[in-house]
């Protein structure tokens, strides 16, 4: 039984978004916001607002008069003093700092630099299903042994740091992302992401520079001068924590729906020329991020009063789903021809790393269709399958059973 067949909870006014209930029920609970209370409430985390409609969430992304990006995780610590380039810029960054911090980043990103790395993706994942075919068991994790690795890599080889330290990524993820200010003052400081970067940077600044993002970062000059420190270490926080989970979460959710959707898997295997379009209806309806911004002065959003300093939820995936935007949006339609999903946000803080996601999700999918094109979840309790909390989701567990592989191409 979900929370919303459960009359002691009214997500309207007693909203979490880190609670497992509402990880494992969100889609039903913003459908549900949607028709009666577009705008839900919550004490959780100081008090947290939470539009659900697309026209209200585009109206605040577009904001950047009255909402500030200089707070996009929500926790009790709500930052403060950071504007304009806050902790992580460029998606912390209001304007006018912004537009600069953007401007660096975007040519590791545009797409011929992504396409440099599609073959290196494809090994990676290639590598992992070897690995993950090799014990030979019928049910495996789709989650923990294929789609959470993949970014992972991705993301370590980019900023040219070890991908053993993957592990270690993954922990930052969860602290930060989906137990906000959960584990503050129980964490040793050299367990932290703050102290990961220091000494990588550290390390770097006494070797030769390396032709990596992290060297590219060090090498940039505006005006004559170098990135301060604290832009470098902020944007290479960005990518470990928003260039990983959000990446990994959408592989999730795509092989969730494949495996309990026969019909899409079919078409999928049969007709590899669906698969761009796939990947954006897999990207409208299982978007996994939502952003934060922080009220700068009192406001509103659909009609409800937003006091100074005010956190406020951008749930791009409720957005993805509003009938008044989008034909049939409670359905999922593998061709879908006309599809501006918001998946990568809205306004001056869209993903700056939509191609190299975009990258990702099309091969991971392709890779595992091609060996594993016959796939069924293990277990029909959809508790089973176990969703992230907080503001990223996706498929932390997902166990699925292989009904039939394909031989490796020699």
């Amino acid at each position: 039984m979900t929370d919303l067949q459960q009359p002691t909870r009214d997500w309207a006014v007693d909203f979490d978004h880190t609670s497992e209930d509402y990880a494992q029920s969100a889609t039903d609970i913003w459908d549900d916001l949607r028709g009666r209370c577009p705008v839900a409430h919550g004490e959780a985390h100081g008090g947290v607002w939470m539009p659900t409609r697309h026209e209200d969430i585009s109206a605040i992304a577009n904001d950047t008069e009255h909402f500030s990006s200089e707070g996009v995780i929500v926790s009790i610590f709500k930052p403060e003093g950071l504007a304009p380039m806050g902790y992580a810029p460029p998606i912390t960054a209001d304007p006018p700092f912004h537009k600069d911090s953007r401007r660096i980043l975007l040519p590791a990103f545009a797409p011929r630099a992504i396409d440099k790395l599609e073959e290196a993706t494809r090994a990676t994942c290639r590598e992992l299903l070897d690995e993950l075919l090799a014990s030979g068991t019928p049910v495996v994790d789709a989650a923990v042994q294929y789609s959470q690795n993949i970014p992972v890599r991705v993301i370590a080889h980019m900023l040219g740091v070890p991908q053993e330290d993957g592990d270690r990524f993954r922990l930052f993820i969860h602290r930060i992302i989906e137990k906000p200010g959960t584990y503050s003052g129980t964490v040793a400081p050299e367990d932290t992401l703050v102290y990961y970067i220091e000494q990588t940077l550290k390390r770097r600044r006494q070797e030769p520079p390396k032709d990596d993002l992290i060297g590219y970062l060090m090498s940039i000059e505006v005006d004559g001068e170098p990135l301060p420190d604290a832009q470098i270490f902020g944007t290479i926080g960005l990518l470990i924590i928003a260039g990983i989970d959000t990446t990994w979460s959408a592989i999730g959710a795509s092989l969730w729906h494949l495996a309990k959707t026969p019909a899409d898997r079919q078409r999928l295997a049969e007709d590899p020329a669906v698969l761009p379009f796939a990947v954006e209806e897999f990207l409208r309806f299982y978007a996994p991020v939502t952003m934060a911004r922080i009220a700068s002065t009192d406001t509103e959003v659909g009609g409800c009063p937003v006091a100074e300093r005010d956190w406020v939820l951008l749930p791009f995936p409720s957005a993805n789903r509003d009938p008044e935007v989008f034909e049939r949006a409670d359905e999922f339609i593998i061709d879908r021809q006309r599809n501006r999903h918001v998946a990568f946000g809205l306004g001056i803080h869209r993903c700056a790393g939509s191609n190299l996601a975009r990258m990702e999700l099309t091969v991971a999918i392709d890779e595992w269709m091609k060996r594993i094109p016959d796939f069924e979840l293990a277990d029909d309790d959809p508790d089973a399958v176990r969703w992230s909390t907080g503001q990223v989701r996706g498929p932390r567990e997902l166990p699925v059973r292989i009904l039939r592989t394909n031989e490796v191409e020699a």
